[in-house]
C-alpha cells in the first residue's frame, strides 16, 4: 500500500497531513503527486469530484513553494469563492509546519479593499476567482509575471460558468516558464483547447475514467408528479433519521421556497443561492457543517465547490436543464470512501432525460419505492429504541429509579413500550395513520383525464401567475395546491399563459383557495386571485362544402 512518504513528500509535510487524519493517498494523488514533485512538466489530471484533487495539486505546492522569497509563487483558479476558500483553507492545514507561508483567497461578493490591503502584505500561494483575480490585476494590485505554478481546478466548471474570456485574459499575465497544472472531470473540447494553447507536452494521468460517477453512489429514482414532489421528499427524510442531505432545485425562487416550507414543517433546513451575499452564505455553510442543517437547499450555481463530509444523501427536486450538472451534484455524497445515495425526484415525461444520463454518463439508475406511511413509522420506531439501548445509563438517575419503578410495577414490558412510543411518536403517528400510497402511478394523459372529472360544482378562477413565474403546470399545481391549502384531484382543466392563468376547481376547493391566497406576494409582486366566467362551449364549425359548377 502507497504511503505519503513513498510519493516523494518530506516527513514535516506527511506528519502535519498526518495530523488531519490522511492515512494513504488516494488514486489521482498516488498518480499525479510523485510526477508534480519531480518532473519540470505541465500536468493534466482527470478525475471526480470528491477524489481528492485539492491534495493531489495542493501537498506539491506546498511542499515546492519557497517562502523565503516575497513574491506569488502558485496561483490556483476555482469556478466558485466557496471552493476558493476550502483550498485556502485546506492548503494553510497542510502546510501547518510552515510558518512562515502566506497562502490567500480572493473572490467576488466581499469587500475587494479588505482584499487588496491583504494582498499587500504578501502572498506566495493565491486561490482565486478569474472575475475577481482579473478586477486585482488590472488594479496592479496582483503581480503574476513571476508565477511558477498555475493550477486551474474544475477547469470544466469554469468554462461552464462562462468564464472562458477570463481564463484567456488572466493566462495572457503569467509567463510562459511556468508549470501548469490542470485538474478536470471531464475533458471537453474546450477544456482540451486551454491544455493545447497553453501548456507544452502535458503529462495525462486519469484516476478512473472521464464520465465514470463515483463509485460510492447509488444513483436512484422515483416517479412523481410536481404536486407530490414536496410530500414525497418528505417521506425519504423521515423514513431516514440520520439523513444530511442536499436538495438541488433549478431556481432561486423554488430553493427558497422549498427550504421555507420544509422549516414550516419543522426541518432544521436552509437554502442556498445566488441572492445571498458572503456573509450570509458563509452563516449558512458553517451550520451546515455543524450539521445545525440538517438539510441544505441549493442552486447548482450556489452549490459549486461544497465540500462537506458525511453527506448521505442527495436529491434533484428536479433534473438541471443541463444534464453535465448531474455528475457534480452527485459528487457531494460519497466521498472519501463513504456511501452515498443520489435520489432524482423524477416526473414522468422526463423519463427519457434519465435514459440520456445513463447513456451519457455510463450509469445504471435504480428504481425505488415511495416509503409508506406504516414503512416510516417502523423504522423511526426501531431507530428511537436502538438510541434507548446504546445509550450509557448516568450514575446520577440512581436515586430516582426506586420511586420510578413503583410507577410501573403493574405495567408489562409490553405495555410500557408502548407508552413510551406513544409519547415520543404522537405527532409521526398523527402524520402518517391514513397516509396515502403515493407509489401508486398513472399515466399523465389518464391522470390529465381524471383531474377534468371533478366532483360536484366547480368554479372557474384566474390567477396572476403564468409561465413566467412557476415551472409549467406541474409547478403551477404545486404552488396552487400548497398555497391555497387543497388536494391536486379538486383541480380540472388549467390554461396556464404567459403571466396568467384561468383554471377549474371545485366549490368548497374554489373557497380555500380565495381565502388562504387573500394577501400572498410572489418575488414582492401580490399574487390576485378572483372568480371568471366558465370556458366557452366551442361553436360547431360546419364544413362548408364546395360545388362545382356544371358546365
Amino acid at each position: 500500500m502507497e504511503s505519503f512518504l513513498s510519493l516523494g513528500l518530506s516527513q514535516p509535510l506527511v506528519d502535519s497531513i498526518g495530523t488531519l487524519g490522511f492515512k494513504t493517498p488516494t488514486l489521482i494523488q498516488q498518480k499525479a503527486i510523485p510526477s508534480m514533485l519531480t518532473e519540470d512538466r505541465d500536468l493534466v489530471g482527470l478525475a471526480q469530484t470528491g477524489t481528492g484533487k485539492t491534495a493531489a495539486f495542493g501537498l506539491p505546492l506546498v511542499e515546492l513553494v519557497n517562502d523565503s522569497e516575497k513574491r506569488i509563487q502558485a496561483l490556483v483558479l476555482a469556478p466558485t469563492r466557496e471552493l476558493c476558500l476550502q483550498i485556502q483553507k485546506e492548503l494553510s492545514l497542510f502546510g501547518q509546519h510552515r510558518k512562515n507561508l502566506k497562502i490567500k483567497a480572493v473572490y467576488g461578493g466581499t469587500d475587494i479593499g479588505v482584499q487588496i490591503r491583504d494582498l499587500r502584505r504578501g502572498a506566495h500561494i493565491i486561490a482565486a476567482t478569474p472575475g475577481r483575480l482579473r478586477d486585482l490585476i488590472r488594479r496592479e494590485v496582483v503581480d503574476l509575471e513571476q508565477l511558477d505554478f498555475l493550477v486551474l481546478d474544475e477547469a470544466d466548471e469554469m468554462l461552464n460558468m462562462g468564464f472562458k474570456e477570463e481564463l484567456d485574459d488572466i493566462l495572457q499575465y503569467t509567463p510562459e516558464e511556468k508549470r501548469t497544472w490542470l485538474f478536470s472531470a471531464t475533458m471537453p473540447a474546450e477544456v482540451r483547447r486551454i491544455s493545447r494553447d497553453y501548456m507544452v507536452d502535458p503529462i495525462e494521468v486519469e484516476a478512473g475514467k472521464q464520465n465514470e460517477a463515483h463509485a460510492d453512489i447509488e444513483h436512484q429514482f422515483v416517479i412523481t408528479r410536481a404536486s407530490e414532489r414536496l410530500p414525497v421528499l418528505k417521506r425519504f427524510l423521515d423514513v431516514e433519521p440520520n439523513a444530511y442531505a442536499l436538495v438541488f432545485c433549478r431556481t432561486r425562487r423554488d430553493t427558497k421556497e422549498l427550504a421555507d416550507q420544509l422549516m414550516e414543517a419543522g426541518y432544521h433546513a436552509d437554502a442556498l443561492h445566488g441572492d445571498l451575499n458572503q456573509i450570509q452564505r458563509d452563516r449558512v455553510m458553517a451550520r451546515f457543517r455543524q450539521k445545525q442543517i440538517q438539510i441544505l437547499v441549493a442552486t447548482d450555481v450556489a452549490a459549486r465547490g461544497i465540500d462537506v463530509q458525511d453527506l448521505t444523501h442527495v436529491f434533484h427536486f428536479n433534473l438541471s436543464e443541463d444534464l453535465s450538472f448531474y455528475k457534480h451534484r452527485a459528487g457531494r455524497t460519497g466521498r472519501a470512501g463513504s456511501k452515498g445515495v443520489s435520489l432524482v425526484l423524477l416526473h414522468p415525461k422526463d423519463m427519457g432525460l434519465l435514459k440520456v444520463l445513463e447513456r451519457r454518463l455510463g450509469l445504471r439508475f435504480s428504481k425505488v419505492r415511495i416509503p409508506t406511511g406504516e414503512e416510516i413509522c417502523g423504522q423511526r420506531l426501531k431507530y428511537h429504541f436502538e438510541q434507548i439501548l446504546e445509550v450509557e445509563p448516568t450514575e446520577e438517575v440512581g436515586p430516582y429509579i426506586p420511586e420510578l419503578m413503583t410507577w410501573f410495577s403493574d405495567m408489562s414490558k409490553e405495555d410500557l413500550v408502548r407508552h413510551m412510543a406513544s409519547l415520543s411518536f404522537s405527532k409521526l403517528l398523527d402524520t402518517y395513520r391514513n397516509a396515502p400510497d403515493l407509489n401508486v402511478q398513472r399515466s399523465d394523459r389518464r391522470d390529465r383525464k381524471e383531474k377534468r372529472k371533478l366532483s360536484g360544482p366547480t368554479k372557474r378562477l384566474f390567477i396572476n401567475i403564468g409561465y413566467e413565474d412557476v415551472e409549467g403546470k406541474g409547478g403551477f399545481l404545486s404552488f396552487v395546491c400548497h398555497h391555497g391549502k387543497i388536494p391536486g384531484s379538486t383541480i380540472g382543466k388549467i390554461d396556464l399563459q404567459h403571466k396568467f392563468a384561468f383554471f377549474d376547481v371545485e366549490d368548497g376547493a374554489a373557497r380555500k383557495i380565495l381565502q388562504n391566497m387573500d394577501g400572498l406576494q410572489l418575488n414582492g409582486r401580490g399574487i390576485r386571485v378572483d372568480e371568471s366566467q366558465p370556458y366557452p362551449k366551442k361553436k360547431d364549425k360546419k364544413r362548408k362544402r364546395r360545388h362545382k359548377k356544371s358546365v
